[in-house]
């Protein structure tokens, strides 16, 4: 009778073990890039992220446009021609010249009263801009959250290859191993062709865990800005989340920027309400002019006019064919639709946390849950080397029995990186995934410097960058 598994030998055996129980090759982190080192550099360049801050600059200008309301308005003009005249005089005679007639003037008008459309339209532009604050704060996390992702991405998938590469290499020893026996007569063809067989699957599992790793690279260096190197191993963010479920909850009602950049567009929506009435009252305003202009009136004999005036002028709207009323009604409606989008966010904000915390919660489970099989596969695969050596187990037993392990690897693997992103999303959840929450070693971009810088510039069109 032929004992299959009678010739592997104890020392080869374990050398096979072992390449497969610690497939993943445990680098040095000295030296690597840390997450937050790519968290530093996705939100320093990041493209999404920095043409988010440029759009918020461009809603900071509605405040300057709206306060320019409450300012004169100042208008030179210059007006200057050839003037050829010819009069037919009562006697029959003929009058020629040619005249040169130029004027300058200016205007200066000055609103006193517009229906309080200047009031309300500089309230909604200072609410759009804290809106926009809060959207922008959306996107940022947005930004960390897509770069904590491609960050464990690359880690897991460099795991995986060298899991892969463990197991391509425990397989090549078995299908050497098998085809001595064969050769010994110990084992029969099937016993090769098996092997052989999961050999092949092995190289087709490395080569998808390959592809992975170098799609992963690619998203990285989209993301982050540049391609990835060696990366140091991550660690949750579980500080920095609440305790329990219902806080969660709570948080984020008050602290996600989606719901309060909705709360911001419902006052917006109100607001201009206001401003639409405006058109339906009266206006007010004072205008002054001086003007200077030479060969004005050949006729009168005029050859120099200097004009000065100051004007009031009242303007009450009596019937526009119904276009204020309409678009006051139109205002009321849209503020009814914001704040139903308001109580939208509020509950997709909530679904969202529960979601988070649920899946924060499972992804501690599953952890645990890997790493145990981890442990018990490993046991199982020494017992069945041992019951191999004793003729007990086949090679499809030992194949099998390896298998297993480097598929409670991989989960294991998965585990660890679901677990971070977990955490990381959690802390989205509830709106503190952000420089000063993390800790990060950048200067935090601060909206308000250039809102305050843009307020209240009475002109000039360089940025405040130089542009």
């Amino acid at each position: 009778m032929v004992r299959r598994g009678s010739v592997f030998g104890r020392t080869k055996w374990r050398v096979l073990l072992s390449s497969v129980a610690f497939g993943v090759s445990v680098t040095s982190s000295a030296g690597a890039e840390t997450l937050n080192e790519a968290l530093v550099k996705a939100y320093q360049s990041n493209p999404q992220l920095n043409a988010a801050r440029a759009q918020q600059r461009a809603t900071d200008e509605n405040v300057p446009q709206a306060l320019a309301g409450y300012r004169p308005q100042i208008v030179a003009s210059l007006s200057a021609g050839l003037q050829p005249v010819r009069n037919l005089l009562v006697d029959n005679t003929v009058q020629t010249a040619s005249l040169k007639p130029w004027t300058i003037g200016l205007t200066v008008t000055q609103n006193l009263f517009n229906g309080f459309k200047t009031a309300s339209s500089v309230r909604v532009a200072e609410l759009q801009v804290r809106s926009g604050r809060e959207a922008l704060r959306n996107t940022g996390q947005g930004v960390l959250l897509d770069a904590v992702t491609a960050y464990m991405n690359v880690i897991a998938n460099q795991a995986l290859v060298e899991a892969q590469r463990g197991n391509v290499t425990f397989l090549r020893e078995t299908v050497g191993i098998t085809k001595k026996r064969l050769d010994a007569g110990d084992v029969t063809p099937t016993d090769t062709a098996q092997a052989d067989a999961r050999l092949s699957r092995g190289l087709a599992d490395l080569n998808a865990a390959e592809v992975a790793l170098e799609t992963s690279r690619a998203i990285y260096a989209q993301v982050i800005g540049n391609a990835p190197g060696s990366l140091a191993p991550a660690q949750t963010v579980d500080r920095f989340v609440p305790r329990s479920r219902q806080d969660t909850v709570d948080a984020s009602s008050r602290e996600n920027p989606a719901v309060i950049a909705a709360t911001y567009d419902a006052d917006v929506a109100t607001t201009n309400i206001s401003v639409a009435e405006s058109s339906l009252l009266p206006q007010v305003n004072v205008q002054a002019n001086v003007n200077h202009g030479s060969d004005t009136d050949p006729n009168l004999g005029t050859k120099r006019a200097d004009q000065a005036s100051v004007i009031g002028n009242l303007t009450v709207p009596i019937y526009d064919g119904g276009t204020a009323a309409s678009q006051t009604r139109q205002a009321k409606e849209t503020a009814v639709q914001s704040r139903q989008v308001l109580e939208q966010v509020r509950n997709q904000a909530r679904t969202a946390a529960i979601s988070a915390w649920i899946s924060s919660e499972g992804t501690k489970v599953a952890l645990s849950a890997a790493e145990a099989e981890v442990k018990s596969a490993n046991i199982a695969l020494q017992g069945v080397q041992r019951e191999a050596q004793a003729g007990q187990r086949t090679t499809i037993d030992v194949l099998n029995s390896q298998q297993d392990l480097t598929a409670a690897r991989t989960r294991q693997i998965v585990a660890q990186r679901d677990r971070v992103i977990a955490s990381y999303t959690l802390l989205s959840a509830i709106g503190r995934l952000d420089v000063r929450t993390l800790g990060l070693n950048t200067p935090d971009y601060l909206p308000d410097v250039h809102y305050h810088q843009v307020r209240d510039a009475w002109h000039g069109v360089r940025t405040p960058s130089g542009q």
